[in-house]
């Protein structure tokens, strides 16, 4: 008998979990989203995507569209696969700061990316943690978001109106729900004060202190929790090619904070 075989199995790391910024992002590491997860990682998993409100596995090589699925198919109900940078993976431009698809009337509940292709240098993607930005308010500012709703659209898409602020339907945390499909405040006539407040409160959303900022390697998975988080690509690496495939997972008419006064 070789020295080999008398050798002890190797057992399989615990996951870890690794916060990369103040307030928002953590890395998870021993954890392949390919195959079957015990049901103790994915419980694990659930409750570390409602705590950083992004998650990022690194070297998740080998996952085709339906492995991609599948891996969704853990935290929610997945739609179909499609290019995370196409012009209508979320009912509009993908550049701008935004959350997912927040023109729709049920936006996605959390959102899940893929890199198959990346450039050499550039081409990040930031998060935003928006129940952060909405703690860091002053009392008196999130009173006001709180009575506030603001009418979504996409160019040529659907449009709906949502609460400025919204109640997570599973920590009960309170979160900005405006970003780039946020055209107007509902019931404001004067197109100045609309863009005043969308503008005051989305620039709380997006200050660095709730953001973290990640570097794509061929391979890596992020899965964002799209009730509270806005993204946006980093559009710094030019014509060099760049794919990531993404899987929204459904969600539910935002919830407000307030029953609509109309």
């Amino acid at each position: 008998m070789t020295s080999q075989a008398l050798a002890p199995a190797r057992r399989a790391r615990p996951p870890r979990i690794s916060p990369l910024a103040g307030r928002i992002g953590a890395e998870v590491c021993h954890v392949r989203l390919a195959g079957e997860l015990p049901d103790a990682t994915v419980d694990l998993l659930r409750a570390a995507l409602l705590r950083h409100k992004v998650l990022f596995f690194r070297g998740q090589d080998g996952l085709d569209d339906a492995g991609l699925t599948a891996a969704a198919a853990l935290f929610g109900e997945p739609g179909d696969v499609t290019d995370a940078d196409a012009p209508d993976a979320s009912a509009g431009d993908a550049d701008p700061w935004h959350t997912d698809a927040s023109c729709a009337a049920r936006p996605p509940g959390a959102v899940l990316l893929h890199a198959v292709e990346v450039p050499g240098h550039g081409g990040d993607t930031v998060w935003a943690n928006t129940a952060a930005a909405y703690d860091a308010l002053p009392v008196e500012l999130r009173d006001v978001a709180d009575r506030l709703w603001a009418r979504h659209a996409a160019p040529g898409g659907p449009e709906h109106e949502h609460p400025v602020v919204r109640v997570h339907p599973e920590t009960g945390e309170r979160s900005i729900l405006l970003g780039g499909y946020a055209r107007g405040i509902s019931g404001l006539s004067a197109e100045a004060d609309s863009e005043a407040l969308i503008r005051l409160f989305q620039e709380q959303v997006v200050r660095l202190e709730n953001t973290v900022r990640w570097r794509w390697a061929r391979g890596d998975v992020a899965l964002a929790d799209n009730r509270a988080t806005q993204r946006r690509v980093v559009r710094d690496f030019g014509d060099a090619p760049r794919l990531l495939r993404r899987v929204a997972l459904a969600g539910e008419a935002p919830i407000p904070v307030r029953a609509r006064p109309w």
